[in-house]
């Protein structure tokens, strides 16, 4: 197989790498539940959360009236929540007409965040006396004004996928629709988790002899409901994924299907939710784990059950397995999406692809990735900034005693938690549409060059700028 041709001229997508003669375009695959296991566990899942909160919460949340006198109560916890999430959703769809208005200025942006972070970091530490933080500081502060200085050439390559994945979202608007919608729905387990939690949570806790609540830690508990939490998260977020590339792949290979609630759209939620829900699970699954086991041993750490050097090396040892699964996640997702392959072979798919193209040409993911992370923080820090609000100037948690005084933090912190949340939610959509265009550029320029020949055209050039050698 030759490199594919674009305007006549054989266009390299390999960013310099051997291109390999066995390689296969991905193809549309028979309709059928892939992976159906994992799917049924994943319904397990939320069958199993929803069902603890609906046989302990009213015992628990019989009264959530806010300043009552009964420690075992919660609504405060539960106010702060409901008035963060909402105001996330709306902030959400602020930061992405912000991001389609200045892709390129919020890239360069984002990418001298991490770097003045870094420097801002070594001095407070240098300050404080914290001489090796200090130094560790300042030796990220020289490696991101590398890095920055790296791939500074490549912003204007990042700037036009950016622009290509929010023309596909904005050519079939519906998905923004969806995205709310699995928003919303993200919230709303948030919402019920929270009520199994504190409900599980509430039943290990006694009343000792000076009439102050002590809670044992049961470690086994605590993982299988953070597991729950992440599991869930995962696929509503990775369903939300696969269901964006899907409509990019529509918008791609099939202008006429482009619509508000066209036939992309719709089609890219129906298979997501029923044919490749399993592959969905599957990969979330995995993740989901390592992120539970990593929260087991921070919670060990924090009750000096384990030793400190070693909690560091093993969440160090998962927080690398996590990262590394997760992008292979991101990657084999939008061949599910794209083309319904089951999760293991759309991860064969990916391996392949790397192999032929290279490293290289989705760097830019990396780069629009940051924009991502950046808006996130901001709306994170704001719902913070709302709940240490409400906590202060109202009575949210005034008589939880196990907060002891420190409710506006609390409230901080869960503005925060929320915020992050959903908004990530939210934007991952636009980064799915952003890999998805990555990988169809790489696989089929040529009917992104007969369907949409100005941004096939933009992205090209911005491709030649960014990899002189490519064509």
């Amino acid at each position: 197989m030759q490199p594919p041709v674009v305007h006549g001229t054989a266009v390299d997508t390999s960013g310099g790498a051997q291109w390999d003669e066995n390689f296969t375009k991905g193809e549309v695959q028979p309709k059928q539940c892939r992976d159906p296991i994992f799917a049924l566990l994943g319904v397990t899942n939320f069958v199993a959360v929803i069902t603890v909160a609906l046989i302990y919460g009213p015992e628990t949340f019989g009264d959530i009236s806010v300043g009552t006198a009964n420690d075992s109560k919660y609504g405060g916890v539960f106010i702060v929540l409901g008035a963060t999430g909402g105001a996330s959703i709306i902030v959400s769809g602020l930061m992405y007409l912000l991001m389609m208005a200045i892709p390129t200025f919020l890239i360069k942006l984002s990418l001298t965040f991490t770097i003045v972070i870094s420097g801002i970091l070594a001095v407070v530490l240098f300050m404080i006396g914290s001489i090796i933080g200090g130094i560790f500081n300042i030796i990220f502060f020289a490696i991101g004004i590398c890095y920055a200085r790296a791939v500074w050439h490549r912003i204007p390559f990042a700037s036009a996928n950016l622009k290509t994945g929010c023309t596909a979202i904005k050519q079939n608007c519906g998905s923004i629709i969806v995205s709310f919608i699995f928003v919303a729905f993200a919230f709303a387990f948030s919402f019920v988790w929270g009520v199994a939690f504190f409900s599980v949570y509430q039943k290990s806790c006694d009343v000792d002899a000076d009439g102050k609540r002590v809670c044992q830690a049961n470690y086994g508990t605590y993982f299988g409901m953070v597991f729950t939490y992440y599991f869930a998260h995962q696929i509503i977020q990775n369903t939300l994924h696969v269901t964006i590339a899907g409509v990019v792949g529509s918008w791609w290979f099939e202008p006429e299907r482009n619509g508000c609630c066209g036939s992309g759209v719709c089609g890219g939620v129906t298979r997501a939710c029923t044919t490749s829900f399993g592959s969905i699970c599957f990969g979330s699954l995995i993740v989901a784990f390592i992120q539970a086991l990593r929260a087991l041993v921070n919670e060990a750490r924090s009750n000096n059950d384990i030793n400190p050097i070693v909690a560091c090396i093993v969440e160090c040892l998962l927080a690398c397995l996590e990262g590394i699964i997760e992008y292979f996640n991101k990657w084999a997702y939008i061949y599910v999406g794209l083309y319904g392959y089951g999760y293991l072979e759309a991860g064969k798919n990916v391996i392949t692809l790397f192999k032929n193209r290279g490293w290289d040409a989705i760097i830019a993911d990396d780069l629009v990735g940051n924009v991502f992370f950046l808006l996130s923080i901001v709306t994170g820090l704001l719902m913070g900034g709302l709940g240490y609000f409400m906590a202060t100037t109202g009575e949210v948690f005034k008589d939880i005693d196990e907060f002891d005084g420190f409710g506006k933090w609390v409230a901080f912190g869960i503005g925060i938690l929320v915020g992050l949340i959903i908004c990530s939610t939210f934007l991952s959509s636009v980064s799915s549409a952003v890999n998805a265009v990555i990988v169809l550029f790489a696989e089929a320029p040529s009917e992104f060059e007969s369907n949409y020949p100005e941004l096939s055209t933009e992205m090209r050039s911005a491709y030649i700028s960014a990899y002189p050698g490519a064509l």
